[in-house]
């Protein structure tokens, strides 16, 4: 079943719903990563949160003048609306008040969403509307999603994209480092304007599949998955919108394969299983990267210390040491250096005695601040350097083998 619905083989409505998802992740990653750059996640927060007094008045608003207020296009206009005048109360509180972003953030999150639910209240008590189904933009449905719909998710969509293209230059610089944009000339509160604005516009067009509340789930989190894969912000992009459109496709084939299943709430699950992937096994920057460091880390350390007491003559009780030892046949099972042991555990000793006489010398203050007791002295010192050394501390000259 799950197979004809990735296929698109389980009829128009679930090829409508998956094409519309796949387009709208790929906008929400691409759009969300400067979002996430910019250290400003929450604020996607307060703009979804702040459609919904929009949807409801614009639900009002279309009765009143006798339609029957399920028009998407009008339900969108007014999200919009309402969502751009909850970004600019956000951005007037910042820069006119002493309130932090976060306070600011919540505030008008609050404020907007209650006023919303008072709406929505509202709107049960009237004859021809009993809500109409406008639940369904908290969180998500595209049990009856149209082919107007549908084309309307994709032209808002690909025009949040060329939007994306054409500002991604300044946005990039401004998410990294705002007041050296500052000093180029470039309008940083315009450029954070759009870059909310963009937001804005894929909160929009992402109510009707995903739902206000878990759309800043596909705006965040696509970017924090690519971020574990590459540390260049043009491929975060990328990666980003390709995770959020495979997020989207892959949660409406399960969400169309299982019927009782909300669409919404499985792409943001998928989303979520990306990054967790992406946490454990990126190679760079994931947790299992992390321990294989440490225990390659760890291995060196013993090695060291093994070389060490092994050049003075010392016993060796700890047993991984001797393991490591005897395995890289510096070593026998009883703790006796073999001949390449004994080489490397004199080099180890004369190494240690050089980096003591370099981080005694000011003139090699720069060498010396790289010392952590592991490095290779030749990667820090010329050949020339080191014989200097040794004619310091004495003993055979030159770089031993």
């Amino acid at each position: 079943m799950i197979s004809d619905a990735l296929l698109l083989q389980l009829g128009y409505n679930a090829t409508l719903v998956a094409i519309g998802a796949t387009l709208l992740g790929v906008a929400a990653g691409a759009t969300g990563t400067f979002l996430f750059l910019r250290k400003r996640a929450l604020v996607s927060d307060a703009i979804s949160h702040a459609t919904l007094p929009g949807v409801c008045l614009a639900f009002i608003l279309m009765v009143m003048l006798g339609g029957d207020g399920r028009n998407l296009i009008g339900l969108l206009a007014g999200s919009a609306l309402s969502a751009w005048v909850g970004l600019l109360c956000l951005n007037w509180l910042v820069r006119r008040t002493r309130l932090a972003e976060d306070a600011a953030i919540g505030a008008v999150l609050s404020v907007f969403f209650g006023l919303g639910i008072v709406l929505l209240t509202i709107i049960q008590t009237m004859g021809s509307g009993r809500q109409a189904g406008l639940e369904s933009f908290l969180l998500g449905s595209t049990a009856g999603m149209l082919w107007n719909d549908a084309l309307v998710i994709a032209l808002g969509g690909a025009a949040t994209l060329a939007l994306i293209l054409l500002l991604r230059r300044p946005m990039t610089l401004v998410a990294f480092d705002p007041e050296y944009a500052a000093a180029r000339g470039l309008p940083v509160a315009r450029i954070d304007l759009a870059m909310m604005a963009l937001v804005m516009a894929i909160t929009v067009v992402g109510l009707k599949i995903v739902g206000l509340i878990l759309i800043v789930a596909l705006l965040i989190i696509p970017p924090v998955t690519a971020r574990f894969w590459t540390e260049r912000s043009d491929r975060v992009v990328l990666l980003a919108g390709l995770v959020g459109g495979a997020s989207g496709y892959v949660g409406a084939a399960i969400s169309a394969s299982a019927p009782n299943l909300p669409t919404g709430p499985i792409i943001v699950l998928v989303s979520f299983a990306c990054f967790a992937l992406s946490l454990l096994l990126a190679p760079g920057r994931g947790v299992l990267a992390a321990v294989l460091r440490h225990l390659r880390f760890q291995k060196r350390v013993h090695l060291r210390q093994g070389l060490l007491a092994l050049a003075q003559g010392q016993p060796i009780y700890e047993k991984l040491t001797l393991r490591l030892l005897h395995r890289a046949g510096l070593a026998r099972p009883d703790g006796v250096a073999t001949d390449k042991g004994r080489a490397r555990a004199a080099k180890a000793l004369r190494d240690e005695r050089r980096w003591q006489v370099i981080r005694a010398d000011q003139t090699h203050e720069a060498a010396a601040a790289l010392y952590d007791g592991l490095r290779d002295i030749e990667t820090v010192l010329t050949r020339d350097q080191i014989a200097e050394v040794d004619r310091i501390i004495g003993g055979p000259k030159g770089v031993p083998a």
